[in-house]
């Protein structure tokens, strides 16, 4: 059973994981370091570590149609926490598992939250993964996030990774590695928006080490003001492979993007793509919004929702 939440904490939870209270089946929610609130089912278990902060998630093989929710809340000032969280998925599954952290920081001294995932994917199974980062509060403390991500594929199986942050968080390093086996596929579809002087790393690293296995790394992001963001993707095959990263950002004010592809090839039916377009707003784009009606910062939100969509 969980406990009555706050007006703050629903909020953090609506925004990261669009629920508007606690879920219904598998869930295990933190809250300033502590555990909130968990239910297992009969084909999802949690299990709390034993010899460092974090919960083990164990997916029964063949399970279909069921989700975990695992979403961090934090609301005090100057907390700073390290979670390790470790996914056992079993063979044939078809699950859905929504993370994710919201930092309500009302204080003057920094809040952070670093979490390390570890998937291990059984055969034949789909995951679609959710991670949504926001951040809010009055304060001039910094709301921090370093997420890493360590993922390993069985044959025949799919991963599809959706991670957002668009709002509230002053720095993050946003690290993910993939070992991906034969006829086996992970998708990453990365959203990010920074401001201010805000600053964001994302390195995606892929190992396509089986036959047939794939990986498609799409990020899309804008950055405006003074903020700064560092794009890297590796992607190594070294079978019968294919293998597609692609950055696309909008610059704006003073702003700096650095997209940084490395692609190594081991084998001679490995095909890799890499892709960056970094650019400014079309005058035209605008143009034609503000003869609609749209101020020109009306027609600027419009055009980087659509894009971030």
């Amino acid at each position: 059973m969980a406990a009555e939440l706050t007006a703050i904490q629903k909020t953090l939870l609506e925004n990261i994981a669009d629920l508007h209270e606690v879920p219904t089946g598998a869930y295990n929610i933190r809250s300033n370091g502590g555990m909130l609130g968990r239910n297992t089912t009969a084909n999802i278990d949690i299990v709390t570590k034993t010899d460092k902060p974090g919960i083990d998630i164990i997916i029964k093989p063949g399970t279909k149609n069921q989700s975990v929710h695992i979403p961090v809340l934090i609301t005090q000032t100057g907390l700073k926490e390290m979670v390790y969280n470790e996914f056992f998925i079993g063979e044939d599954c078809d699950v859905v598992i929504v993370a994710g952290c919201g930092i309500h920081n009302a204080g003057d001294e920094g809040s952070e939250h670093s979490g390390i995932h570890t998937f291990h994917v059984g055969k034949n199974s789909k995951v679609k993964y959710v991670e949504k980062h926001y951040g809010t509060g009055e304060g001039t403390g910094e709301r921090v996030m370093n997420p890493s991500t360590e993922i390993y594929m069985e044959e025949g199986s799919h991963l599809e990774m959706e991670t957002i942050q668009i709002e509230g968080i002053n720095s993050t390093e946003r690290r993910t590695y993939a070992k991906v086996e034969a006829d086996a596929s992970i998708v990453i579809k990365e959203k990010i928006m920074t401001h201010d002087n805000q600053t964001a790393t994302t390195d995606f690293k892929a190992e396509l080490v089986g036959e047939n296995s794939s990986a498609d790394i799409v990020s899309r992001s804008v950055a405006k003001n003074h903020s700064k963001q560092t794009f890297k993707s590796n992607i190594i095959g070294s079978n019968a492979c294919k293998g597609h990263s692609e950055c696309d950002a909008i610059i704006m004010d003073q702003a700096i993007v650095e997209a940084i592809p490395e692609l190594t090839a081991a084998n001679i039916d490995a095909s890799l793509i890499h892709e960056a377009a970094i650019g400014k707003i079309a005058g035209e784009q605008l143009i034609k919004l503000m003869t609609l009606g749209l101020t020109e910062s009306e027609a600027e939100e419009q055009i980087i929702n659509g894009f971030l969509k």
